[in-house]
This record gives structure tokens, sequence and C-alpha cells, in this order.
């Protein structure tokens, strides 16, 4: 994957006119930006700012530094076609973070969007309008100088210190979760999406739930994805065994691995309570042999109770269930979107997941 660096972010302002002035992006923040000089190759970079409608004027105004040290945190945190907010970035820190913001959109590389937000209240989920990101999309360059706005389809939910992406998904018509209204049938794909990327890093084979497995996303099927198991009979683990075959086709994520592991059994719960899940998962286990793996329950993190309550019931305390938040995905999820993961054990998802029994 690209990679910037402080120097390539350096460059590409020292390439904009030094003569111009230069807007924020957000059009409510009164003021114009100069560039004074770019010091090649990591910055600082030179700027004077000043607001022409408060009478305010070039000649008054005193030079400020960009540090390296925000150049640096910034080209650290991109990765192409995913967006980034630059105050989320930051923090804080740098009171110059909107005029570096604003200096990089003007180069052609960036655009500036605003992808939806996903918005958790009282277990339900919506897709609301979004804070303004920059992206960087190196492969389709705007005129150098200009502001460029993009429009996405990508939705981001919002983690402590990380985000994760999803980019446009699509329910099919005959998706069977009708009983649960839109916004929850959306958000419980989105986090099966997670659980198969999360997978994939790790280089585990995903069983996704058949009924769910016609979800479009980045105009592809989740069935159609690599590394996404077509028929459970495709794994030597399961050929022998037809009958947690069909406890196992409405599970909706099965972690395999190597032919001989099976890291993970989970159930997403989102509104519809937990028991449902823990059935399943025990239905599944009561009609395979002994075999060690980890039963989880994945859910919101305000149903932390709900979990734990269910599951320590006598029917389900055999599982072992572990406790997946939601948060804890997303934060995985982000990782993978940010790093790549190589040598993790298997035993690193137990910082994850939480045991729960009493």
């Amino acid at each position: 994957m690209r990679k910037l660096s402080a120097s390539n972010l350096v460059a590409y302002i020292n390439q904009l006119d030094k003569k111009q002035v230069y807007n924020y992006v957000n059009p409510k923040t009164k003021g114009v930006i100069r560039i004074e000089g770019v010091d090649l190759p990591e910055g600082p970079i030179r700027i004077k700012r000043w607001n022409p409608s408060a009478g305010e004027t070039e000649a008054n105004q005193k030079v400020e530094s960009i540090s390296s040290e925000l150049i640096w945190r910034v080209a650290n945190a991109f990765n192409p076609n995913q967006p980034i907010n630059i105050d989320r970035i930051l923090g804080a820190s740098y009171n110059t973070r909107s005029v570096f913001e604003a200096l990089l959109a003007h180069t052609p590389e960036f655009y500036f969007c605003y992808p939806g937000r996903i918005e958790n209240k009282g277990g339900h989920s919506a897709i609301k309008h979004g804070h303004k990101h920059l992206l960087w999309k190196p492969d389709a360059p705007h005129k150098v100088g200009v502001l460029s706005k993009i429009e996405t389809d990508i939705v981001i939910s919002e983690i402590p210190a990380l985000d994760a992406f999803y980019d446009s998904l699509v329910l099919p018509d005959n998706f069977e979760r009708k009983e649960i209204d839109l916004d929850v049938q959306r958000r419980h794909a989105q986090i099966q999406i997670a659980l198969y990327f999360i997978g994939k890093q790790l280089n585990f084979r995903t069983w996704i739930a058949q009924n769910d497995k016609g979800i479009l996303y980045q105009n592809k099927r989740i069935g159609e994805f690599d590394g996404v198991i077509a028929s459970l009979k495709d794994e030597k683990l399961m050929t022998a065994y037809d009958d947690a075959i069909q406890a196992a086709l409405l599970i909706d994520c099965i972690w395999f691995k190597n032919g001989k592991l099976m890291p993970a059994v989970m159930e997403v719960e989102h509104s519809t309570g937990v028991t449902s899940g823990l059935s399943r998962m025990k239905n599944f286990k009561d009609k395979f042999p002994p075999f060690p793996t980890r039963y989880v329950i994945v859910a919101p993190d305000e149903d932390r109770d709900k979990v734990i309550k269910e599951a320590n019931k006598p029917q389900f305390r055999d599982l072992d269930t572990k406790y997946f938040t939601y948060s804890a995905v997303e934060e995985l999820y982000a990782l993978c979107q940010r790093r790549k993961l190589k040598g993790v054990t298997e035993e690193f998802l137990d910082c994850f997941m939480e045991p729960i029994l009493n």
C-alpha cells in the first residue's frame, strides 16, 4: 500500500503558487492564507493568515509556522481512498491545523468530502451527515490550486483513537431479516464485513451466514469475496458432520484456519436480544465433536449487561461465551485497515474478546 511521508506533503504544498491567497475548506471559516516559504524536505512551512472582512491586512500579520511534527502526524494517518479528519488526528494540538488542511486540499491529490457518520443511540444505529474529511486519491488528481469536493459512499464509525471505514453497502430486496429495521440491518451487515476483513488479515477463511451472502459491498456480493467459504462441505473440519453443517448454515460468522483450526464461531446481535445467537451456537456445538474454539457474541457496547446475563444461563454455560463489543471489533478492524498485521497468533484475538462467565 502506498504511504505518504512529511517530505511528500511538503513537496506538494511547495508546488502551490506563493503569490496566491487560499481559502479554508470550511466556508464558515473567514479569512485567507498565503504561503511565505517552505523549508524542504520536511518543513516547516511558513504562512500568513488574515481576515479581510474584519478589516485585517496581510501587512499587519505575523509569520506562523506549520511544524514538521504536525506534517508527519498527518502524513502517517493517510491511506489511499480513506478519509481522515484532520481535527481528530491532531486533537487540540497545533493552532495551524486548519491552515495545513486548507493548503493540502488545494494540491491535486487531495479532496475534501463529508462521509456519512454512524450514530449509535439507545441500541439503535443511523447514518447521519458526517464531518469534513480529507481524502487522498493519488490516482485521480484534480487541478492544482483549487478546492475540490468529492462525493463518497463511505460511512465512518468513530471509535477512540481510530476510525473504521465502510464503503457502500446495499441490502438485497430479498434480504431475510425483515423483522429488523433498515438501519439495524445495515449495522449488522457492517459488523459482519468488519469480521470478514479481520479474518482475511489474519489468514482465516470465513463462513458468512447463508442468508447474508447476497449483501452487496463495494459492488460485489459478500459471498464472492476472496476467502469467503461457498459451502461448509469444503472445510475439512466439517465434511463428516452433516448435522453440524446444517446447524451452522445461519451462524453469522465462523473463522477457519489451515483446514485444522476454527478460531471463532460468532453471532452478531443488534437490538434483538442475544438468546437466539446463543441458541444457534449451542445447537452447533452439540452436533459437532468437542473442539477448541471460541463461541462469541458480537454486540453493541451498551448491551453488556444483557449479554452477560444471557450467557450465564445454565443452558449456555458450556459455551464459555466471549463478548466481542462493537467498539472492539472496529478497533481491530481499523488497525487492520491501517497496518498489515503479520505473525499474529490466534491468542491475539483474546485481547479484544472478553470472557464473561461469572
